[in-house]
């Protein structure tokens, strides 16, 4: 949008005519002659006579007509020097109907005249370039007015034209005002600024307690039928609010599930059989048949092991390496910790050690002594996404299935911490203040049981439920909001209905300014995924059957996979690009927390999460946030996350009686999805980027020169970026389309830089997530050293992400280094 400015006449153009100026003109022009007049490119007039050779009887009469000729010439050269007077531009006569320019003219009345041609202005473009030649010049122009009747009645068109002019410049105030008294009408609001303040305040913790009831009172069983009426119910929502585009997307996957009987642990020492859940195997269960056990480790090995059991604490290499140096691993029985560690990177070290089986539990000091989930049994996924039969492209018609029910040779199964207890002949249970972690009570106790594991697969169909609210300038940039409406079992439906209520109130919020005219800039696509426990398997089936569209196309992915959480992590993560947007938006909510709930700070992590972030950010390194919040400060350790406990209705809710965290989560979310969606710059710093990538560097054993001065150009480059490209795009005055489009592509293709090709299981692509926050280390640096993996190589991954950055960014500073336009 360029700028307008007023057009001055320059002295040199004044000479300069439209078609219709040189018409009017000339009409002017002709009328007062009355004989033939030779121009020359001076001021000189050359007159000449007609019919020299009159007979004497006539000669009173020419003498006269001579006279009249020569007042009528003097008229006409006043004429001439009056209209090549700047000052008399603005009389501008109408131009009779042109007529095409020839060589001679002929007429009544004029037909006996020898007439010569007319010469051109000095300019091609000149005010008396051409007379307008047809035949009825002579005939209508044959008697000269006087000179005060000629000046009363240029007078008196000027005045007809100028009221004319007039009249034109208030209809055309009062057309410009209509127009734009419409627009405001139909935009609905003036300004992003009071579009957000009117989501903000459709946002309230009453509708997201109904809608959240509404939502639980679904059953939320294993059946398809039972998801496919959820997902109904979603559709049938979304579509009453407003939100007509909406798709469904389904897949036939391989799901993993509980056995026809449960698992079991069988003590050799008492010979006694337990179920995970530490009951004994004899206990009437009271779980429901369509559902039998949700204590499993989906896509475990199946059949029986009889070993010794190993404890192996986190399972960190320092552990196995402790229990290596005194036993003999191979097909023995680890018994260990979630946390710290993703469990998928554990379990491959203990295949490496050659374990056979593992128990996991939950430690009762790694949660708050308030939450009471040490003696319950739990649920985990072996899957790192999406549907195993089908790895790494989509579950549709005319794909190849790989036959993959399981995806470890290990057999898995998670218990209570008081099954791990009764195991390890644990001293404590765990509480107390200090709280004392469990651990076998002597290293030179030998115990021996029996795990059978019982877990099987099948193919059953998902469904995603996908709907689209357009983008109005970019609708190709696409900002993604992600939930979910399935859980891990029956009972758990609290662990998904949070994020989707959440879900519906953002839609319901948003379509009510959408129904006064406001639309995004880009579009916004809201999801709701299926299979979401067992792998994240609904997003990435249907990522990967739009990976091109997404890779090009996809601008953030904003999380609802779980905002209000019970005794787990509280800490909203965002990649390195959305720091500084998440920062700010959770400085600006802070007041919306109560005095005794986790308020959402301004710390934002770069974290690897579990959950439907994980294709995003992993495979495509979109940038992503997640908001969340939390009733209590957990002092977990990372990545207990991972474990799927049953929920407990009465606890949560009593988690957020008010529902003032759904409201601080959904308000959030809302500002993150419209600052997205609407700003003409990606809030994405670059800087932001180039800070942590130097941050992780700062105290690795493993740095080297070339890495720390990599980093260092990447950062000066970004800092030049940010200042000289981003500031000017983001000013309305300075802003050009073409610039602020070539430029979000630069910052939409940053992180993708820091995708590696095949990182050790259970780790991110994408380098920019940790693995916690005590350590800011590249999680893959941090692995080589502990692994023994190949340093050099590793390394080399790092060096060439950085590289690979660095040489975006400088690509985005020659882009406009060069701009005529540009303000540096």
């Amino acid at each position: 949008m360029g700028d307008i400015r007023d057009f001055q006449t320059h002295p040199a153009q004044r000479d300069i005519l439209t078609d219709g100026e040189q018409c009017s003109t000339w009409r002017v022009a002709a009328e007062k002659m009355p004989a033939v007049i030779k121009m020359n490119t001076g001021e000189d007039m050359a007159y000449r006579k007609v019919r020299a050779g009159h007979r004497g009887s006539l000669r009173s009469r020419d003498l006269e007509r001579e006279e009249l000729q020569a007042a009528t010439l003097e008229l006409e050269w006043d004429m001439e020097k009056e209209l090549e007077e700047p000052g008399l531009d603005r009389f501008q006569l109408e131009c009779v109907e042109r007529q095409p320019v020839g060589n001679s003219v002929g007429g009544g009345g004029g037909a006996d005249l020898d007439l010569e041609p007319i010469q051109p202005s000095t300019s091609p473009h000149g005010r008396f370039q051409r007379l307008q030649e047809e035949p009825s010049y002579g005939s209508r122009f044959t008697r000269a007015a006087s000179k005060a009747q000629r000046r009363a009645e240029n007078w008196s068109w000027a005045v007809k034209y100028i009221l004319a002019g007039a009249g034109v410049f208030i209809l055309g105030l009062v057309i410009g005002r209509y127009t734009h008294s419409t627009e405001e009408q139909t935009s609905g609001v003036p300004s992003d600024v009071d579009v957000l303040d009117s989501v903000l305040r459709g946002i309230t913790a009453e509708d997201l307690r109904a809608l959240k009831r509404n939502l639980t009172m679904v059953n939320s069983s294993w059946s398809e039928q039972s998801e496919l009426f959820r997902v109904s119910l979603l559709v049938q929502k979304w579509r009453d609010l407003g939100l007509r585009d909406i798709h469904l997307s389904n897949y036939t996957v391989l799901l993993s599930h509980p056995g026809p009987s449960p698992s079991t642990i069988i003590d050799k020492h008492t010979n006694q059989c337990f179920l995970p859940n530490g009951e004994g195997c004899d206990a009437t269960s009271p779980l429901p048949a369509a559902d039998p056990s949700p204590f499993f480790a989906a896509y475990s090995a199946v059949g029986s092991l009889e070993a010794e059991i190993v404890d192996v604490q986190y399972g960190s290499i320092k552990d196995l390496t402790q229990a290596k140096a005194s036993l003999n691993l191979t097909n023995k029985i680890a018994i260990m910790k979630l946390g710290q560690a993703p469990l998928l990177y554990k379990l491959s070290l203990l295949e490496k050690m050659g374990f056979g089986g593992v128990l996991l539990y939950v430690d009762p000091c790694d949660v708050p002594s308030e939450v009471n989930i040490w003696h319950k049994a739990f649920g985990v996924t072996l899957n790192p996404g999406g549907d195993p039969s089908t790895p790494g492209y989509p579950s549709i018609k005319g794909s190849y299935r790989v036959q993959r029910p399981y995806l470890t040779s290990l057999l898995v199964q998670s218990i209570s911490a008081g099954l791990a207890k009764e195991i390890m002949s644990a001293p404590t249970m765990g509480e107390g203040h200090p709280c004392t972690p469990l651990a076998m009570q002597s290293a030179s106790d030998k115990r021996i049981i029996t795990l059978n594991v019982t877990t099987q697969a099948s193919y059953r169909t998902i469904h995603n439920v996908i709907g689209y609210l357009k983008g109005r300038i970019n609708p190709d940039r696409y900002v993604l909001v992600g939930s979910r409406h399935g859980s891990w079992h029956e009972g758990s439906s609290e662990d998904w209905s949070s994020g989707a209520a959440i879900m519906t109130q953002l839609i319901s919020s948003m379509m009510s300014q959408a129904h006064l005219g406001w639309q995004p800039d880009r579009t916004i696509i809201f999801t709701s995924w299926g299979g979401s426990a067992l792998g994240s398997i609904g997003s990435f089936e249907w990522g990967e059957e739009n990976r091109v569209v997404l890779e090009s196309s996809a601008v953030a992915y904003i999380s609802l996979y779980s905002p209000v959480r019970v005794g787990r992590s509280s800490c909203s993560t965002a990649s390195p690009s959305l720091f500084q947007l998440a920062s700010d938006i959770h400085k600006r909510h802070l007041r919306s927390c109560t005095q005794n709930s986790c308020c959402p700070g301004p710390n934002i992590s770069s974290l690897q999460i579990p959950g439907d972030v994980s294709f995003f950010a992993n495979q495509l390194a979109i940038p992503t946030v997640q908001f969340t919040s939390s009733s209590t400060r957990t002092l977990e350790t990372s990545f207990l996350s991972e474990a799927f406990f049953p929920s407990d209705p009465s606890t949560d809710k009593a988690s957020d009686p008010s529902f003032r965290l759904h409201e601080a989560v959904a308000k959030m979310t809302a500002e993150a999805i419209l600052r997205l969606s609407t700003d003409p710059v990606l809030p994405f710093y670059p800087l932001d980027i180039a800070l942590d990538v130097q941050n992780k560097l700062k105290d690795d054993p493993l740095q080297t020169a070339e890495l720390l001065a990599a980093a260092a150009i990447l950062r000066d480059n970004s800092t030049f970026l940010q200042s000289e490209s981003m500031r000017p795009a983001n000013d309305p005055k300075e802003r050009d389309p073409s610039h602020v489009r070539m430029l979000n592509d630069v910052l939409q293709g940053l992180e993708k830089s820091f995708l590696i090709p095949a990182p050790p299981a259970g780790l991110c692509r994408n380098l920019l997530y940790g693995l916690s926050t005590q350590s800011s280390r590249f999680s893959i640096l941090k692995d080589a050293q502990e692994v023994e993996r190949p340093v050099n190589q590793t390394l080399s991954f790092v060096f060439n992400a950085i590289r690979s950055a660095q040489k975006l960014v400088q690509s985005g500073l020659e882009l406009f280094e060069n701009d005529p336009d540009s303000s540096h």
